[in-house]
């Protein structure tokens, strides 16, 4: 599960450096999960990687965003 979780973190950086990168993974984020790692991952492995990225991305999504409201309201 470490493994998954370090691969997880792996893709996010990428993704969230790389505009593109992630405006693919939008499209096929199985194929850009496997690109960024550079391993055909079984199915069962990927899939659990690309909902954990996507989890990922949307917690630190929902955290920029509240933390710039709050940045709004503490002036």
């Amino acid at each position: 599960m470490d493994e998954i979780k370090s691969k997880i973190e792996e893709v996010v950086n990428k993704l969230t450096s790389d505009k593109n990168l992630a405006d693919e993974f939008k499209k096929n984020p199985i194929s850009v999960i496997e690109k960024v790692l550079g391993v055909d991952l079984p199915d069962d492995v990927i899939k659990n990687v690309v909902e954990g990225v996507k989890a990922k991305m949307s917690v630190d999504n929902a955290k920029s965003l509240f933390d710039k409201a709050k940045d709004l309201f503490n002036k």
